[in-house]
């Protein structure tokens, strides 16, 4: 709640500032989701134009990312292997992103950005792989804005409901959220455990997809590299 008050108090600003800093790579503790949604539903309440909202948003991530994009150039892949693994990027993962990438262009890049789990690695390893500024730029652009399109269409539904209810049914939907994010937490932890992964790379990929639709997709990729991993390869 007090995070929607300081959205509301500071407004487009305030979005762009936090969306800027979280696509240059920043560790800010506030999921991506959360501010989209957010914002979504101050669009459906009346309170954000909803061109403005979106381009705002969208011009913050992939000026973010274009940040990040050009640091991973310049630090190189021995800085990222050192640093990354403190907030998950394993060396394994982004090699992985890193190769898919060389292979796709900015079609690939465009998936990673939209998939929980693996989009964290998709621009560092845009940088490691050697893609064109141009191509990283038509990737990140039509990713994010497929990202940035599924939450707002969740968060506009979100706050056309809670525009709907009364003041004092507000707050147990508000608690009922909260208890859901827990539960979330939870369960992509439990999902992940598996992997070699440590558990900050676990927290970290929830942080950075905390919606139920950004979950589910996230539980569906895990579900297929597991029984990708699974498969022997031809003799």
């Amino acid at each position: 709640m007090a995070f929607e008050e300081f959205l509301a108090g500071y407004g487009l600003a305030a979005i762009f500032c936090l969306m800027l800093v979280k696509g240059i790579g920043i560790p800010v503790p506030i999921p991506a989701d959360l501010i989209m949604l957010t914002a979504a539903a101050q669009v459906a309440l009346g309170r954000f134009v909803l061109w403005q909202a979106f381009l705002v948003i969208l011009v913050a991530m992939v000026a973010g990312g274009s940040a990040q994009f050009f640091l991973a150039r310049i630090l190189g892949r021995r800085f990222l292997y050192r640093v990354g693994r403190y907030i998950g990027l394993t060396a394994e993962r982004l090699d992985r992103v890193s190769t898919t990438m060389r292979k796709s262009g900015p079609v690939s890049l465009a998936i990673i950005l939209v998939t929980p789990g693996v989009r964290t690695a998709g621009v560092p390893a845009a940088g490691l792989a050697g893609l064109s500024y141009a191509t990283f730029l038509a990737g990140a652009t039509l990713g994010s804005a497929a990202f940035l399109t599924l939450h707002f269409a969740i968060g506009y539904l979100g706050g056309t409901i809670l525009g709907a209810l009364t003041n004092a049914a507000t707050m147990p939907m508000l608690l009922a959220l909260f208890a859901f994010a827990l539960i979330g937490l939870a369960g992509w932890m439990f999902l992940r455990r598996r992997t070699s992964n440590a558990t900050l790379e676990r927290v970290g990929d929830f942080v950075d997809a905390a919606c139920p639709v950004c979950l589910a997709i996230g539980t569906v990729e895990h579900f297929r590299s597991t029984a990708n991993a699974s498969v022997p390869s031809s003799p």
